[in-house]
């Protein structure tokens, strides 16, 4: 039986990039959702080595407050919000 062929490549194997940098907001923000939570494999085609580096990027750009955990622009408009 030959081999299956592979659903997807990889988006940073494509682009030659071997690290994440947690620097780079650009790149981490086109792997996370609208309300900020990360975007899964399935999704975005990414490989399981590079889904652990993204995720751990995401997470130290969080930590050093380089990246936004949540939307702050929503966070007044909810119906029934009291403000004072």
């Amino acid at each position: 039986m030959p081999p299956r062929p592979k659903k997807f490549i990889c988006p940073f194997k494509l682009q030659g990039i071997t690290y994440i940098d947690y620097k780079d907001s650009h790149l981490l923000s086109q792997y996370v959702t609208y309300y900020r939570s990360i975007q899964s494999r399935y999704h975005t085609g990414v490989s399981l080595k590079m889904q652990k580096q993204l995720a751990r990027a995401i997470k130290r750009a969080r930590h050093m407050g380089l990246f936004a955990s949540v939307r702050y622009e929503d966070v007044g408009t909810q119906q029934g919000a009291v403000s004072s």
